[in-house]
């Protein structure tokens, strides 16, 4: 199991809040996805914003948030405003 503070964009806060939605690793946060991580954070701490989610996929794509794809982020953008 890969601490989650390993992968790009992933520092102690965001990794104690995805701890407490039972995501304890990289490997986990990868499988789960970007959207289901996003989904289980809104209902917990509804203060997380799209950014959080740019976020979660970066670190899963191994890339800064800020360089995801303009269609990446568009599908992104999308599911969050699907949410409000």
């Amino acid at each position: 199991m890969t601490d989650l503070t390993t992968m790009m964009n992933i520092g102690k806060e965001m990794a104690s809040k995805l701890k407490s939605i039972e995501i304890d690793c990289a490997e986990k946060l990868i499988k789960v996805g970007s959207k289901e991580a996003f989904f289980r954070l809104k209902a917990k701490y509804p203060q997380v914003c799209l950014v959080h989610l740019y976020t979660l996929e970066g670190a899963i794509q191994n890339v800064e948030f800020n360089c995801l794809s303009e269609e990446t982020k568009t599908d992104l953008k999308a599911f969050s405003d699907s949410l409000k």
